[in-house]
């Protein structure tokens, strides 16, 4: 319970639901459980969420995560390596932004395996 008072305060210790403010406690909606409001009052949470955590919570995958149903066709094009001077790359094309803006071009080298795209 300690662990609980700690970190989540914000929360009903039983059923979990976010506790409501009230002049002198807050409250459960759910379960009716109180808690003295000057435990709550001034205290704040604040935690980081990456892009992996986004990606999981939809569902995305990476771009080059090699599943099956997001297998890349890369095609080539007559452009020199910025690392290795290479005269030929493999491009491919996506929509990363919204409609009414270009595709992104992303390159691949295939004897150094540099990477870069263009917007």
């Amino acid at each position: 319970m300690a662990y609980s008072q700690r970190r989540d305060f914000l929360f009903c210790n039983y059923c979990g639901t976010m506790l409501n403010m009230e002049s002198k406690f807050v409250r459960c909606p759910l379960c009716k459980f109180k808690r003295n409001a000057k435990e709550v009052v001034g205290k704040e949470i604040s935690y980081t969420v990456t892009a992996e955590d986004i990606r999981r919570e939809l569902g995305l995958s990476l771009f080059d995560a090699g599943e099956d149903n997001n297998i890349v066709q890369w095609s080539k094009v007559k452009k020199a390596c910025e690392k290795c001077q290479n005269p030929e790359m493999h491009y491919t094309t996506r929509q990363t932004r919204s409609a009414d803006e270009g595709q992104t071009t992303h390159y691949l080298c295939p004897r150094c395996g540099y990477q870069c795209q263009e917007s």
